[in-house]
């Protein structure tokens, strides 16, 4: 009988032990975890920040020129410019575009010097030709620019001055070669109104 306590008595703290030990093993995989998702969270944190980088370019292509402009909260009145000006599907065709793309401080600015209270004090026959001012065929990337004038969907011609920066009639570009699926879109910060 004390040979089977002994024995049983052994069992438990063999058992015991074990159950430390992987308990052990657990807690410090849980922390080893817990500390990785830390690091994985500040790295994409660090990722996102866009100051951390010194280019101001993307190469990455991330949809059609539409779904670009779609995704980025900066560009919600241009969206809702292209969608009342019912140019959404040929924006989503297969272009290539260049898309010279102004933020929303862009049109509230523009706004303010017309007057209107914002997209829906314009109508679609108003929009359809600002909004094609800022459209080019083909893919035309930073690299490829010049001082030049190109023409734009609209049969008006915009300058560009790569002089200084790059511009685009008065406006600059701040952001540029977000490359999409159908083209290209560099970001402006003035609405360009054709002449």
């Amino acid at each position: 009988m004390k040979t089977t306590i002994k024995t049983i008595t052994a069992g438990f703290i063999l058992t015991a032990s074990v159950f430390a030990a992987n308990a052990s093993e657990i807690l410090n995989n849980a922390t080893v975890v817990a500390k990785a998702t830390e690091y994985e969270l500040k790295i994409e944190s660090w990722m996102v920040d866009e100051s951390n980088f010194k280019s101001k370019t993307s190469e990455k292509s991330s949809g059609s020129v539409v779904e670009i402009a779609v995704s980025n909260p900066d560009f919600s009145i241009l969206v809702e410019a292209v969608t009342k000006a019912g140019l959404v599907d040929a924006l989503s065709a297969s272009g290539p575009f260049t898309v010279f793309a102004p933020t929303n401080d862009a049109f509230n600015a523009l706004f303010k010097q017309l007057g209107v209270g914002g997209i829906k004090d314009l109508s679609a026959e108003q929009l359809t030709p600002i909004l094609t001012y800022h459209v080019v065929s083909g893919r035309v990337m930073s690299t490829d620019l010049s001082n030049t004038s190109v023409a734009t969907l609209n049969g008006k011609k915009i300058s560009i001055d790569i002089s200084n920066g790059v511009k685009i009639n008065e406006s600059k570009v701040v952001k540029a070669d977000i490359q999409g699926t159908n083209g290209v879109v560099h970001v402006i910060d003035r609405v360009l109104i054709p002449n």
